[in-house]
């Protein structure tokens, strides 16, 4: 992207609709409920700036179904399954886009909506922070967009796996993972 052409910052909330019907997915959905306050005031943040939220989540290999297919099932579900879609679904203002494999770029719309929104700068948000977060941090990348992933706003099943994920986000892709309320000049100057 060229310099100075785009310059909107897109929260992008990732898997968090989700089952953790997976093994390790009891810690994992334990570690996401525990994650909803600081994504919700980070979204309230980007709702503050006008800027845009971007749901985008697994379609579980769920083909016929919408995005609010899966919000239904797991608020059916219960437990984890349910605290996180009551807390952190799409709302009607929101974007959502669903994806059939790790990154949130590969074989989704994302990239042309980022473009439509001249969004040039990504918040990554969700779990799991050593599988999707990751995997949408090393594209994003490559597509050339700013990044940055606070560490209060993702979760793996582990901790060590977290760990291990930010400091590749950190020294390797050189992008932030300082807390939702550590990193200044998040939105452009509002003219």
């Amino acid at each position: 992207m060229a310099p100075g052409k785009n310059d909107a910052t897109a929260l992008i909330i990732l898997d968090m609709i989700n089952l953790f019907d997976f093994e390790g997915g009891d810690a994992l959905g334990a570690r996401a409920v525990a994650l909803c306050p600081r994504i919700a005031g980070l979204r309230g943040r980007f709702d503050a700036a006008a800027q845009p939220v971007i749901h985008v989540n697994d379609n579980f290999a769920r083909w016929q179904g919408q995005f609010s297919d899966l919000v239904s099932v797991c608020v059916e579900a219960g437990g984890p399954a349910a605290a996180v879609a009551q807390r952190l679904s799409p709302r009607a203002h929101d974007y959502h886009v669903l994806k059939p494999k790790h990154s949130a770029f590969h074989a989704t719309p994302l990239a042309l909506l980022l473009e439509k929104l001249r969004v040039r700068r990504l918040v990554l948000t969700g779990v799991a922070a050593d599988s999707c977060i990751l995997a949408t941090a090393l594209d994003a990348r490559m597509h050339e967009f700013e990044l940055w992933v606070p560490a209060d706003c993702v979760a793996a099943i582990t901790p060590g796996r977290k760990r291990d994920a930010l400091a590749v986000v950190a020294h390797s892709l050189e992008a932030p993972v300082a807390t939702s309320r550590g990193v200044p000049g998040l939105f452009p100057a509002q003219a």
